[in-house]
């Protein structure tokens, strides 16, 4: 049986209803940790993507001896301890050496994992650059036929995206584009680079963009993988209802872009119609005898087709 856990203070009362599921949820945090055995390229590996993802990223500094491919519970524990829906897993033995798994999790479990293996690395600190600041949404640059060539390694793209792609915003800042992140599929390999932006003139309004390398810069090899059902994946996908734009009715865009509208307005009494009060449109003392002596004609003409 599933433990419920009742918070016995107002500050764990607050705690729990920050982890539970919203209907807009927050920024994806990610979950750096490592395992029993590691090597120094794995562990600066880790230390690299939590310096750019913060402040939406932990780091575990211990050993934690845990296999995902073999035991998903001990990850789905520290992703909750840490209130995180996105990890990196780090490890390193004989037979999988520099061995880095990056996978996502849905409703407290893990749904899609992907375990690569580092051939080449360099770190960020071995790039003599400036570097961008934390916090700061990048770019991503996905290429290359691999990923279109089957299902799986369009959810490997897919998961790939979500990992790297950092907090969700609505307006973007061109002035704030600093960070590129470049990841290339060519034969089974993967190569992931990281960029910095520098804009200079150009005689024109429109600056001339270039890209200066700032690490960290990786080549992956795939290894093994992990994926969720189509079932498991599609709800994984479903939004509520509520969070769904309401749909406005009566209101369409033309060709150009502008909104138009149908208004539906009952039968209006012109008569009875407030309009803007002008001097020269009141009635006068002439004009008001004439609609009197006009009205008792009518009067009269109706009496006498009656009396007829």
């Amino acid at each position: 049986m599933q433990r419920i856990v009742k918070p016995k203070t107002q500050r764990g009362r607050r705690a729990l209803e920050k982890k539970e599921p919203k209907i807009f949820e927050n920024s994806k945090n990610a979950l750096m940790f490592k395992g029993g055995n590691t090597s120094q390229t794995v562990t600066q590996i880790l230390k690299d993507w939590h310096t750019l993802k913060k402040p939406n990223a932990t780091l575990f500094t211990k050993k934690n001896a845990t296999k995902p491919f073999e035991d998903q519970s001990s990850v789905e524990f520290f992703a909750s301890k840490a209130d995180t829906s996105l990890f990196m897993f780090g490890s390193h033995s004989k037979k999988r050496p520099n061995n880095i798994v990056i996978g996502r999790l849905f409703d407290g479990q893990v749904l899609d994992m992907v375990e690569f293996g580092v051939s080449k690395f360099t770190s960020l600190r071995d790039f003599k650059t400036l570097k961008t600041a934390s916090g700061i949404k990048p770019c991503v640059v996905i290429s290359g036929e691999f990923f279109e060539d089957s299902d799986d390694n369009r959810r490997i793209k897919n998961l790939l995206i979500d990992f790297f792609r950092g907090p969700t915003v609505e307006k973007i800042s061109l002035s704030g584009l600093e960070h590129v992140i470049s990841i290339t599929a060519t034969n089974g390999k993967f190569y992931l680079r990281s960029y910095r932006i520098l804009m200079k003139k150009s005689g024109s309004k429109v600056p001339r963009v270039e890209l200066e390398a700032m690490g960290p810069s990786l080549d992956l090899v795939l290894r093994r993988t992990h994926l969720a059902s189509d079932d498991l994946f599609k709800r994984a996908l479903k939004k509520p209802a509520t969070a769904k734009p309401k749909k406005k009715k009566n209101i369409s865009r033309d060709d150009l872009g502008n909104r138009l509208g149908r208004i539906h307005m009952k039968t209006q009494e012109f008569d009875k119609l407030q309009v803007r009060k002008v001097k020269g449109l009141k009635k006068r003392k002439n004009d008001v005898e004439t609609d009197v002596t006009e009205t008792a004609t009518k009067k009269q003409r109706t009496q006498t087709v009656e009396a007829t």
